[in-house]
């Protein structure tokens, strides 16, 4: 029976997370406390309280997200004796990217707090606020949202996530973005969202990011991952550090392939899929599949007092 362990993205964060861990367990207080120690800041009072309301700043949502689903891993790891290679495959959700890697051992917690921190930054400096936007197209499939864009001839909208059956995401310059939205509901007789977000992540537009964040990445120190971690660039199973170096920094500008990745899993018989950190937007994704594979949610100490039931 093969098993993958899953990490989120943006838009699942919420404060309060992961409080519950800190206040319980030693192990996930260290980990808020290093990434504090690192960034110079108590992003764990942002994540908690978000008493100066800039956790959705996407500067602080990145970092954050992955030191919830870093705290929670290991929580897990040595309070219950979860490991990553009982596991056969890593993935995240664009950022979190970045927790499979430092779950899986290719990346020190340090340096992806570092990174993420930057990659935010970077990714909010390459287009001005405003300028950019994204929107969910509900109940369409990528092609035909494709046919769509090409058809109307918008020369900044792309496609940045196609995520699940019936569900992807798109974007580009505002006033463009608007534009294909009335045509989507004009040609495909279908919905769409404008997304509650400070740029137009995963796509051309965020080029200036990826080229800012590349000496960085390529100079940090990466170790090959313990198990595959699949990734959103390619949707197949990557080990090589260089290779996956390469990948995120083309992950910045590049469509998140998660329909793929989840079609990766089940062309390769994972049949459990265990989806660690803040909320449960990957599992509902999946859902959407036409599948029998089991998911596990650990985000809270009442799903983790399950799993210490099922070890």
């Amino acid at each position: 029976m093969k098993k993958s362990i899953i990490f989120p993205g943006q838009g699942s964060q919420k404060v309060g997370m992961g409080k519950d861990m800190y206040d319980n367990f030693a192990v996930a207080k260290e980990v808020f406390q290093e990434v504090n120690d690192t960034l110079k800041i108590s992003l764990s009072d942002t994540i908690f309280t978000d008493k100066d309301g800039t956790l959705n700043h996407t500067v602080n949502t990145q970092p954050s997200i992955m030191t919830v689903g870093v705290a929670i891993f290991r929580v897990l790891e040595k309070e219950f004796g979860l490991k990553i290679n009982h596991f056969d495959y890593c993935a995240g959700h664009s950022l979190g990217e970045y927790t499979a890697l430092v779950c899986s051992g290719s990346l020190r917690l340090t340096d992806a707090a570092i990174m993420l921190r930057a990659r935010g930054m970077a990714m909010q400096n390459a287009v001005q606020i405003g300028e950019g936007a994204m929107a969910a197209v509900l109940g369409s499939e990528i092609n035909e949202v494709n046919e769509l864009i090409k058809k109307n001839n918008f020369s900044t909208v792309e496609i940045s996530n196609d995520n699940c059956p019936g569900q992807v995401v798109i974007s580009g310059k505002k006033n463009e973005i608007d534009a294909c939205c009335i045509k989507i509901k004009e040609e495909l007789s279908k919905k769409s969202i404008i997304l509650p977000v400070s740029a137009p992540f995963h796509c051309a537009l965020m080029k200036p990011a990826a080229e800012q964040m590349k000496n960085l990445i390529l100079n940090s120190d990466f170790q090959e991952p313990e198990i595959p971690i699949i990734s959103n660039v390619t949707a197949k199973e990557e080990t090589d550090r260089e290779n996956i170096k390469n990948l995120l920094i083309e992950q910045i500008y590049s469509k998140v392939r998660w329909r793929e990745i989840v079609e990766f899993m089940i062309k390769n018989k994972v049949s459990e899929i265990y989806e660690l950190g803040p909320g449960k937007s990957l599992s509902a994704m999946i859902k959407r599949f036409n599948t029998d594979i089991i998911l596990q949610n650990y985000n809270s100490m009442e799903e983790v007092n399950k799993l210490s039931k099922l070890l």
